[in-house]
């Protein structure tokens, strides 16, 4: 299977950087987000974009401009960007994704966000710059904002929290302007608000043993917009028990397969019935 590196400039100017997996007889596009200190090539995000390829879904896995991360995955190369990054930011990027992708094939386009990669899609989702067929949420939290008041309280003084990274073993920083952003319209990074508002059909996956997001949040996306389907998978972490990295000749462990496998049906679902 063809799987090509391309980047296209984000917010700021700054560079995405990406991985296409190219479906032999495309059917529709599934543009894949990863949620907070990840990246395209973390964990089970290649094989979700391998196996949705293999069925007609050219998949697009990106990093987010202001990830921080670069092609260099060992490391946080760019910590400077990650202490900038914003939801804005990210919504403008999945906004420039959409974009090219659509400029590139007529397909319809299904979002796939994990965890705080969730959030980014359905606020994208909730302005219709670029029309999605679907959305599918895995593991992703009710609040755009997670600080507790004495955190909040210590960025605003502070300028930046640190946030460090167990994998690279780097100090990274929340910036100020996140946290400013979410204060000054907190409707606009509110992913409650965004699903009740995205009227495509939504899947919410969560895993039952996730000691990062509850399942309260899932409840509560639910609870916004009733419509959504939901999934609960058995003995799932918040990676849905997927190592990292997890290479394409590897299988993946139970739970990761079941999430790969409920996102793509859902999926080939969206573009059968918007087609």
């Amino acid at each position: 299977m063809k799987i090509t590196d391309w980047t296209l400039p984000g917010a700021r100017n700054q560079p995405i950087f990406a991985s296409t997996h190219t479906a032999t007889t495309p059917r529709g596009i599934l543009v894949i987000c990863h949620g907070f200190k990840g990246y395209k090539d973390y964990g089970f995000f290649p094989h979700l974009a391998q196996a949705a390829a293999q069925t007609g879904l050219t998949s697009h896995r990106f990093n987010f401009s202001h990830s921080g991360m670069t092609p260099q995955i060992e490391t946080f190369e760019r910590p400077d960007l990650f202490e900038q990054d914003t939801w804005a930011t990210q919504v403008e990027d999945l906004h420039r994704i959409m974009a090219y992708v659509g400029s590139q094939s007529e397909a319809p386009i299904v979002l796939f966000g994990h965890s705080r990669g969730g959030i980014t899609c359905l606020l994208a989702a909730a302005q219709p710059t670029h029309p999605v067929a679907g959305i599918i949420v895995a593991a992703a939290p009710h609040e755009a904002c997670h600080l507790d008041p004495d955190q909040q309280q210590l960025l605003r003084t502070e300028g930046r929290l640190p946030s460090p990274s167990a994998r690279t073993g780097q100090i990274l920083y929340v910036g100020r302007s996140w946290l400013d952003e979410i204060e000054r319209d907190p409707t606009a990074s509110d992913p409650v608000t965004a699903i009740a508002k995205v009227g495509r059909p939504r899947l919410l996956i969560y895993g039952e043993k996730d000691p990062t997001v509850p399942l309260a949040s899932m409840k509560t996306l639910q609870a916004a917009a009733p419509d959504s389907a939901t999934l609960l998978i058995p003995n799932a972490s918040h990676t849905f028990n997927c190592p990292n990295p997890l290479p394409l000749d590897q299988s993946p462990p139970p739970p990761t397969q079941a999430l790969i496998d409920a996102a793509i049906a859902f999926a080939l679902l969206c573009i059968k019935s918007g087609s």
